[in-house]
Order: structure tokens, then sequence, then C-alpha cells
């Protein structure tokens, strides 16, 4: 993403800074070039090109040994992670009349790997999603469009600023170190405008066309992703629907409308894109379409996304019932993490609810299922004031040190990160306000004037007063890092909130601490709900953490179930 951002915005500005989201614009071709270039620049890695026909298994285990692809050649392996996307028996439709077998347009589907798994006892289930057209950018008439600019100046890129060193050295060649070059591309604007009632009408219209409501497509699709069809049936009092039309790349004048998903014909997804305010004259260059696909629900793996039947096989991404890149990404991190560990024979690495977003992602997932394509939002985390995006360095970083995935100049900017928190900390505890000082920032917030001195700490735990600007008036010169300030600040404001959800979190952890058996007889716990013993016995979680978070197991039946397995050991 550093490599490949061309927009930059910070999401949810208007709400308060525990949903705050960073988002990046990537230039496509860009992002798939640096991917590449990033994993051949690695030691030890091969790429190899090839559709996969079927997975290899030991005789007589249920245990992965590699691959083979449709041309015969077997790579064999400890550990195999599979990330099919929609390719699983994918079915692209466009309208009622097109249906072709695809994972994506112009890719062909996998059938053959989705057989197999199927046979070795796997269950799997439909899905389905959707994309919307894209359009030729130089048909567009951006004089009746709002203009939406990068942010990327205003917050100096900050996830960038992990890499702080590279910044202070000339570049250096990019096959040397490609994730150190941190000069920030051309940044361009995306464009607003909306579906209003003229498209609506034409939508309604030609409603029974679209494949999602015609009858050719049974599989559920993302609720909180929905199509212009979807968007026409549930809000039919909305005046209109916000669309997004955001640049493809820089060498290139295609642009993606976010907003207008869709699976009608595509001379009607024309006469819709031409319905908009600004695409009046537009040319489509790539028509929308709806997929559908396999995916095996994630319940049948274990919370570092190993299947559970079959060892050293993990899934990652929509094969697990997911939607998003964010999503899929984070899945890549745990399962790529895990399927190193378990080939180099070492422990399972999780992360807790109360640790990260990706924690609460993968516990949704491996204890409650998925009966919709599933998106994460801050709304899920019952954590969410202290897993801000502000502090992911300080409170993930332990992990990566861990396991020993940094290099010497990471975990210096590491360490140099946890210091200007502790600097800043320190600062705002010892440094005191003077009423001549501060009285006029504080009255300007609408707050109440100073009658002795106070600390720094204290001032800034006031609605609407900034530290930094209190460090300016109480005469702090020393230059200190935004993105200490800025934690810091939230940290103050926020603090009695931040004491009752680190009790929740501690509490939540030293559930995860507590082990289940992974064979543990649920139905003859007959001191749990009838519920309980049947969810638990299904999904056997294997931690009281886990077994808390499914739906129906009360609080009453995790004591029981405490007891009860107290009472089996030996």
């Amino acid at each position: 993403t550093d490599l490949a951002s061309i927009q930059f915005r910070m999401l949810n500005r208007g709400k308060g800074p525990a949903v705050w989201a960073p988002r990046s614009q990537c230039d496509r071709a860009l992002y798939r070039k640096a991917v590449r270039n990033l994993v051949e620049s690695k030691r030890g890695v091969t790429l190899v090109e090839g559709t996969v026909r079927r997975l290899l298994f030991a005789s007589g285990d249920a245990r992965v040994t590699g691959v083979e692809t449709m041309s015969g050649v077997r790579l064999y392996a400890h550990s195999v992670v599979i990330t099919t996307g929609t390719f699983l028996h994918g079915r692209i439709h466009i309208g009622m009349d097109s249906q072709v077998s695809g994972g994506r347009a112009g890719e062909e589907a996998t059938t053959h790997l989705a057989e197999q798994i199927a046979s070795v006892g796997i269950t799997s289930a439909r899905f389905k999603t959707g994309t919307p057209p894209r359009i030729d950018g130089t048909t567009v008439d951006r004089s009746v469009l709002v203009r939406q600019e990068s942010e990327l100046e205003d917050f100096h890129y900050e996830w960038s600023a992990f890499w702080e060193p590279a910044r202070r050295r000339e570049a250096v060649p990019h096959q040397a170190r490609t994730s150190r070059i941190l000069r920030p591309l051309e940044q361009v604007p995306c464009w607003i405008t909306y579906a209003g009632a003229s498209t609506k009408e034409i939508v309604a219209t030609h409603l029974k066309e679209s494949a999602m409501y015609g009858g050719a497509i049974g599989a559920r699709g993302p609720r909180y992703c929905p199509s212009i069809e979807d968007k026409i049936l549930r809000f039919p009092d909305a005046e209109r629907h916000q669309v997004f039309l955001e640049p493809e790349g820089l060498d290139t004048s295609e642009m993606y409308v976010n907003g207008l998903s869709t699976s009608l014909p595509a001379a009607v997804q024309l006469q819709m894109l031409r319905s908009v305010p600004g695409l009046g004259n537009v040319e489509m260059t790539r028509p929308g379409y709806a997929i559908e696909y396999d995916y095996y629900p994630p319940t049948q793996l274990f919370p570092w996304l190993e299947v559970r039947a079959i060892a050293g096989l993990f899934f990652a991404g929509q094969i697990n019932g997911t939607t998003g890149y964010e999503e899929a990404g984070a899945q890549g991190v745990v399962a790529g993490l895990n399927a190193a560990l378990r080939a180099t024979a070492r422990e399972p690495v999780t992360l807790g609810r109360e640790t990260s977003y990706i924690g609460v992602l993968v516990d949704d997932l491996v204890a409650r299922g998925v009966d919709e394509p599933y998106r994460l939002f801050t709304s899920r985390s019952e954590f969410r004031l202290t897993v801000r995006q502000d502090n992911a360095l300080r409170r993930l970083s332990g992990a990566g040190l861990a396991l020993g995935l940094y290099d010497d100049d990471e975990r210096r900017a590491i360490a140099r990160r946890v210091t200007d928190v502790d600097r800043v900390q320190h600062l705002a505890h010892e440094t005191q306000a003077r009423a001549d000082q501060v009285d006029a920032q504080l009255v300007a917030a609408g707050t109440a004037p100073l009658a002795h001195t106070v600390r720094v700490a204290e001032l800034a735990k006031r609605q609407g007063v900034s530290l930094g600007a209190l460090f300016t008036s109480t005469g702090v010169t020393e230059e200190l890092s935004r993105d200490a300030l800025v934690t810091v600040e939230l940290e103050l404001k926020y603090a009695g909130y931040f004491v009752k959800e680190r009790y929740r979190a501690d509490r939540l952890r030293r559930m995860g601490e507590y082990a289940l058996p992974h064979d543990a007889p649920y139905e003859l716990m007959r001191t749990l709900s009838m519920e309980s013993r049947q969810k638990l016995a299904a999904l056997k979680p294997l931690s009281l953490a886990q077994a808390a978070s499914v739906p129906g197991v009360s609080p009453a039946d995790l004591q029981n179930l405490i007891l009860e397995i107290e009472r089996s050991r030996p």
C-alpha cells in the first residue's frame, strides 16, 4: 500500500477517534507490481505459477503433504494455505442470459480442487458477491461532481512512519530494498455523485432482468455491500444513493463506480450509468457482474485458521465466508504465520478479541460462523476504544518481536515509537499550567478558566482542549511526535472508559488461557442447557473465551462448564 497509494483519507472523522479508520486508494497495477517485488526480494521464497488441480495427502493420515498442478508438477510441503477467493466453482452472471464459469472476469473458475475438498468431507456452501461497472474517466463531466481530495499531507501518511529511518536515507535501488522506498506517489482526487430518481426508475423497471432478482442466483450476498438492486428494494424511501468514482491508477483513465454494484444486463447498466449526474455521456469499459462461489463454513477451522480435519491445511479469505480486501488480508496474516509455524514445528499463534480487530474477525468466524458474507466493522468489537488505529504498532509489535519478524531498522522504529509515547505521557503529567498561560485557550474551547495551577494531563481531559496546544502554551519547546501526541491525548481524554474496557479485556484474556479439551463430552454435561450442549458439541471451542462467544451460551453455563471440566480432570 505504501508503494501504490494514490489517495488517502481518514474515514469516520465526524465520529469519535475510536472508530477512525485509514483508507488508501491504490493504483491497481502498481499494487500488483509492489507485491510481486516485495515477495521476490525475500530470501528463501520461490514463486511457481500454475493452477492447482488437487491436494496431496499422507497415506492413511489426515495430513496434507503438498499440491499437484494441472500440468502434473508436484510441490511438497508441510503446510498449504488455500486463498481461492471467488474461484471455487465460481459462476459469473450479467443479466439473466449471460452466465459463464469464472472466478473473476476473464479468468477461469477452479473446479478440480473444489471437488476434491468436498470429497474429503469438508462441508461447503454458496455465497454471492458483485462488482460495479468500470467507466472511461475521460467521458465523465467533472464540473457537476463533488471533488474529494487526498488527505495524505494532512496525516503525513502515518503508518509509513514505521519506516522513518528510510526517510532520512537516500532512496536505495528498487531491487535492493523495495520496502524502504516511501517517496509518495502523485495524489489524485475521487469524485462523488448520486444515483437519484431516474436511476431508481431504470433499475426498478428492469429488476426482473437482474441475475440476483430474476431467479438465476439463489445464494446469499453481503448485507453491508448491497447491489444497486438491493438498495432500491431495501430503501425505497431513500431519495438518492451516493456513488464514488475512483481512479483505477495513474496510467489509465478507467474509473471504478463504487456504489453501483449490479448484475443487470450490460445494455441496462449503460442506461443506468448515463442517468447519474456527470455520467450523461459516459462510456462503459467493463460491465458489472454478480458471482456465485463455494466457501467452507469457518467453524471447521481452528482459531489459527487450520482445518480441524486435515493437519497442515489452512484457509484464508473468501473461502472462509468473508468479503472485502481487509478481511482477506487479515486472514492471510494469521494463516500465513501459522502455516510457517507448523512447518517449523512451533506452536500456533492466535490474536484475541481484546488485542485487535484481526482477533475479532477470526474469533467471529471460527466460534460463531457465518450466514452471509462477513464484513468486519468497529461495532463488532467490545474493545474498540483500546484497539484504535493510532496504537496498532504498540499493541501488536510484541507478537512480531516474539516471532522474530523485524529487522534492525524495524526494531529501532518500534522502540522509538514506544519511547515517544512514554515521553509525551511524562511531559503531560509533569508540566504545570498557569491561568495566564492557558485561560484563553480554555475559554475558546468552552470550558472553565483555571482557579489554580493544574497539570497539563488534567487539562487535556477536557473536551475540545488540545494537548499539543497546551504544551505550546506552557512553554514546552521540545519537538514531539505527532502520532505520540494523538495517542496520549486519547488515552487522557478517555481514561475512565479505558479502565473499564481493559478490565473486561483482562478478564477475557484469562478466559482465553483456560483451555478446554478438544474432545470434551458436552452432550453428557447435564448442568448445561440443552442449547449450550448442542452448540458446544458442534463447535468444539478450545478455550473458555471461545465458549463464551458462542451465541446461546449463558454466564451460568460457563460457570457450570468450568465445574464439569474440573470434575472430569484425573
